[in-house]
């Protein structure tokens, strides 16, 4: 078996977890790659044992089991880019903040990592997000789990954004930008902008507009088997997109349309940990302070 790790810089506190998960895997005979942008992060914390090797974004992951996040959802958001069509399976390991995706506290990593290698666990099968456009915008990594965003630049006046579902006319958006969410992006950028929240498995998009300037305008569920595409109107002539982190100034003449990805990415999901426990746990549903 062989296991990849990735992940961003660490704080000192959590570097003993890093040296153990090294520690619990090699002990059990299981081979390490370590991505080079994370080797260098861990560099001035620790040695990296002699018996791991590394990978970037040309290495061919065909051979990888498993793909370990070391950090938030940011991480593994990351991950998610680096599997692509492997469909390699990935765990995360929260060592950052809310950790919604990442849902293992790193505390809980031994008894993780054991489960993992029991099989003690489930997979989740998420549905991510595909941009088409006539100009390259992200270096040929053109899908995302949360969501697809078009968004103006920071000093320019509000954006019209008309949108078509299967080329037919849905809306002008006169906002600040829009957001396309998948089910697991339902819970992110989308949900701050007062979009719904949706089941994991719901084969949907959720379109929410950022702060619009017509109050009537409200997010809208469409079917994930829809071809959503735009036309970007404004006195500027750059505006920005954005895939999950990965964002890119463009041209207003830009064509752009989001469907589907053809795969998914799977993540690993031990037995005690589900979606709605992390809602209950990491968003505080239904907690009153009057219920104690």
């Amino acid at each position: 078996m062989k296991v990849a790790i990735i992940g961003k810089p660490v704080k000192e506190e959590v570097v003993p977890f890093v040296r153990q998960l090294f520690e619990i895997l090699l002990r059990q005979g299981i081979q390490v790659t370590v991505s080079e942008s994370f080797a260098e992060c861990l560099t001035p914390h620790l040695s990296i044992p002699p018996e791991a090797d590394f990978y970037n974004r040309e290495t061919n992951l065909q051979d990888v089991s498993y793909m370990l996040s070391l950090g938030g959802d940011g991480t593994l958001l990351d991950a998610v880019t680096y599997v692509g069509p492997l469909q390699i399976p990935i765990m995360g390991i929260n060592m950052g903040r809310l950790g919604f995706l990442a849902s293992v506290p790193y505390a809980q990593l031994e008894s993780a990592v054991d489960g993992l290698l029991k099989g003690h666990y489930t997979i989740e099968e998420r549905s991510l997000i595909h941009l088409d456009s006539d100009q390259e915008v992200f270096d040929g990594i053109n899908f995302g789990l949360n969501e697809f965003s078009i968004l103006k630049r920071d000093t320019s006046s509000m954006i019209a954004v008309h949108t078509y579902i299967d080329g037919e006319y849905l809306n002008s958006y006169w906002a600040d930008g829009l957001i396309v969410a998948t089910p697991t992006g339902s819970t992110g950028y989308s949900l701050s902008c007062g979009g719904p929240v949706m089941m994991p498995q719901t084969n949907n998009f959720v379109i929410s507009p950022v702060c619009p300037h017509n109050l009537n305008v409200r997010p809208l569920v469409v079917s994930d088997r829809s071809v959503i595409s735009f036309e970007i109107e404004g006195r500027s002539t750059r505006y920005l997109v954005s895939l999950d982190s990965r964002s890119r100034p463009v041209d207003a003449s830009i064509q752009l349309a989001v469907r589907r990805e053809d795969f998914n990415a799977r993540l690993v999901k031990l037995n005690q940990v589900n979606f709605l426990t992390t809602l209950r746990t990491k968003m505080h549903w239904g907690l009153d302070q009057r219920n104690g």
